[in-house]
């Protein structure tokens, strides 16, 4: 049996997220996080998005492109717009790695897509932030000239961090104190100090936010 098959994406996701690292480990856990969704040719028709509006959340189909995993959860919350003659839809909450191909889009519809029975089995409970955060005066300084230009980037390095997005195989226990994680074109240096994540720098914000996307603006 042929297995091979040819996928023609509708739109490719510009993402807060521009590496694996960081990102959440499902949608909703960092509402701060915001993508958009460009709606190629010729699927660009305002026809084809019509009455979109009025849904508060929308299941997203793509292809994981940076990774081979297959678990996935696209729920999202959107909104719609043109930008210079490109076909956009606005996503917070997202749990998408920048450029990854999109296949199809779905309104979430509660009356079925909602199971209030459902079960979740080892993950039945929403993970717990068991990190402070605290910011060193420079890092602090930084992310206040960086919202100038990315309003929210303060709380998006927060609740990024506060889900602790070390990996499993480095494990709480590690040796390993110092990491770092790249938002937008921004690094952002961070330490573990016993409970507490202390944000130690904001590399590539000194001119008061570094390259801003364009479908940001």
């Amino acid at each position: 049996m042929d297995t091979d098959f040819i996928f023609h994406p509708i739109g490719i996701i510009h993402s807060c997220f521009t590496e694996k690292f960081g990102i959440p480990r499902q949608t909703g856990l960092v509402p701060a996080a915001r993508a958009t969704l460009e709606i190629l040719p010729p699927y660009n028709r305002d026809e084809a998005f019509r009455g979109l509006d009025d849904f508060s959340h929308l299941w997203i189909v793509f292809v994981f492109h940076g990774i081979n995993d297959r678990k996935w959860q696209p729920t999202v919350r959107p909104g719609l717009r043109r930008h210079k003659g490109k076909f956009l839809l606005e996503l917070s909450g997202i749990d998408l790695l920048d450029q990854t191909p999109v296949l199809d889009i779905k309104p979430y519809l509660p009356y079925a897509d909602r199971i209030p029975g459902a079960t979740g089995g080892f993950a039945a409970d929403p993970p717990r932030p068991s990190l402070s955060i605290e910011f060193t005066a420079q890092a602090r300084q930084a992310c206040t000239l960086l919202e100038k230009t990315v309003p929210g980037f303060s709380d998006l390095v927060i609740q990024v961090l506060r889900a602790d997005p070390r990996p499993a195989y480095v494990g709480t226990r590690s040796e390993r104190t110092e990491f770092g994680v790249r938002l937008y074109d921004i690094n952002v240096r961070w330490a573990i100090r016993q409970e507490t994540i202390i944000v130690r720098a904001i590399e590539g914000a000194n001119d008061g936010g570094g390259k801003v996307p364009t479908f940001l603006v």
